[in-house]
C-alpha cells in the first residue's frame, strides 16, 4: 500500500537526510555508542544541513517552514537506519514545539540562532526520581526572589542531559496550587547550582546520552521563564501529543525496518535444503506482521495529516503512541525469533534494535498511562 502523504518535496528531502546519516552518524555511531555519547560535531553537521529548526523562522537562521511533515522524514530515516544517538527529535519535534510557541521576542533572539546552527543543544527535564508519569507529582521548585526564580530539585532520565545548552525545566512556583503551580523555566549551561550526574547506563540506545540533573538554589533570571508562571503544566498536556506522535512514527519506521531485515533473512537463510521463509509457519508470521504493520501505517499517517492541521487530539496521539511501540516491541522480538542465533549477536541490527526498542513502551508517557487518557476519553 503506497503512502499518499508526501509531496516530491519531501522525498528529495528523504534522500538528503538519507545522506546526511550515512555520511555524518553511521561510520562514527559504534564509537558513539562505547562513549555513551555523540559528538558534538554532528549537531552542528544537521545545523549546517538545516536540519534543525526547520519550523523556526528564517530570521533566526532556521528553515521557516512549518509543515511537520519534514520531521516524521528525519525521524523515520533515523529509526530506519538504527542511529538513536543524536536525539534530534527532543531538540526539533518537542523542545522546538515549546520554544516557538512560548518564547519572547528577546528569548527568540537570545536562543534560536544557535538551535538552528547545533551550537545549542537543548533538552526537557519533567521526570523526576519519584515522579514520572505522575507529573503532578513532581517536588522540583522555583521560588521568586526580586529578578530571579531560585530553583531546587532534581530530573532524572533526561535525553541531552550531558550535552544540552539550553534545559526546559518543569518546576512548582506554587506548591499549593496543584497542576496551576507549575512553570516552565529555562535553565542554561553554566548557572552556579546547576550540576549534571552520570550519564545512566542503559539497556539499549547507549549513544544517546540520558543523565540526571540537580538544582541547588539556581538562580534563573526571571527573563527565562517560559511563557506565563502557572501555565506550565497546560503547556505540557498541550505539547504532548506531538511528542507522542513522534515516539509513534519513530516507533513503527523501527519495526517496518526489522521486518525488512527479517524477510531478506528468510529468503537467504537456508534450512533442510530451502529458504526458511518456503515454511508455512514463518510465511504466516511474516504475513501477521506485514498487516499489523500495514494497518499502523494507515492510522499513523492519517495522525500525521491531523498533526499537520493542528488537530491531533489527546487521545488520538496516546492510542498511536500505544499502539505503535507496543506493536515495534513485538515485531522487533518475532524478528529476532526468525533470525535464530544470529539474532542474538550485537553485530545484527536485529540486535541492537531488540535493545534499543524497549525503552518505547515507556517513555513519553508509559502504555499503561495511555490507556487511561484513552479510557477516560470514553466517557467512563
Amino acid at each position: 500500500m503506497g503512502r499518499e502523504i508526501f509531496t516530491e518535496e519531501h522525498e528529495a528531502f528523504r534522500d538528503m537526510v538519507r545522506s546526511f546519516i550515512e555520511k555524518e552518524i553511521t561510520p562514527h555511531h559504534e564509537q558513539w555508542e562505547r562513549d555513551g555519547v555523540v559528538s558534538r560535531e554532528v549537531w552542528l553537521a544537521a545545523g549546517r544541513q538545516g536540519l534543525l529548526g526547520i519550523e523556526i523562522p528564517e530570521e533566526f537562521g532556521g528553515g521557516g517552514n512549518d509543515d511537520y511533515r519534514y520531521y516524521v522524514v528525519f525521524n523515520e530515516e533515523l529509526a530506519r537506519h538504527g542511529v538513536h544517538g543524536p536525539a534530534f527529535s527532543v531538540h526539533n519535534d518537542i523542545n522546538g514545539a515549546y520554544l516557538l510557541k512560548l518564547c519572547t521576542d528577546e528569548q527568540k533572539r537570545r536562543w534560536f540562532p544557535g538551535y538552528c546552527s547545533g551550537e545549542i543543544i537543548t533538552a526537557i527535564a519533567m521526570t523526576e526520581p519519584a515522579a514520572g508519569s505522575d507529573l503532578q507529582g513532581m517536588k522540583t521548585t522555583a521560588v521568586r526572589d526580586g529578578d530571579h526564580y531560585v530553583l531546587n530539585g532534581s530530573k532524572t532520565f533526561i535525553s541531552n542531559g550531558i550535552l544540552s545548552d539550553l534545559v526546559i525545566v518543569a518546576a512548582k512556583t506554587d506548591t499549593s496550587a496543584g497542576a496551576h503551580g507549575v512553570s516552565l523555566l529555562v535553565v542554561e549551561r553554566g548557572m552556579a547550582g546547576f550540576e549534571r550526574g552520570r550519564n545512566l547506563e542503559k539497556v539499549g540506545m547507549h549513544a544517546q546520552d540520558t543523565a540526571e540533573l540537580f538544582f541547588d538554589n539556581v538562580r534563573v533570571p526571571a527573563t527565562n521563564l517560559l511563557g506565563e508562571e502557572g501555565q506550565g503544566f497546560i503547556y505540557l498536556m498541550q505539547n504532548l501529543p506531538r511528542e507522542r506522535l513522534a515516539i509513534g512514527v519513530t516507533a513503527l519506521a523501527g519495526a517496518e525496518a526489522a521486518f525488512e531485515q527479517a524477510l531478506e533473512y528468510c529468503k537467504t537463510r537456508e534450512a533442510f535444503g530451502r529458504p526458511i521463509g518456503k515454511f508455512q509457519h514463518i510465511r504466516f508470521t511474516l504475513a501477521e506482521m506485514k498487516t499489523e504493520l500495514t494497518i499502523a501505517r494507515a492510522f499513523t499517517d492519517q495522525c500525521v495529516v491531523k498533526e499537520g492541521r493542528d488537530e491531533l487530539s489527546i487521545d488520538e496521539a496516546a492510542m498511536l503512541k500505544y499502539w505503535n511501540t507496543e506493536l515495534c516491541k513485538t515485531v522487533v522480538d518475532r524478528c529476532v525469533q526468525l533470525f535464530g542465533g544470529y539474532g542474538y549477536m550485537t553485530e545484527y541490527p536485529i540486535a541492537k534494535a531488540y535493545q534499543d526498542v524497549r525503552i518505547q513502551t515507556i517513555f513519553g508517557g508509559t502504555t499503561e498511562i495511555m490507556k487511561e487518557i484513552i479510557g477516560r476519553g470514553l466517557g467512563i
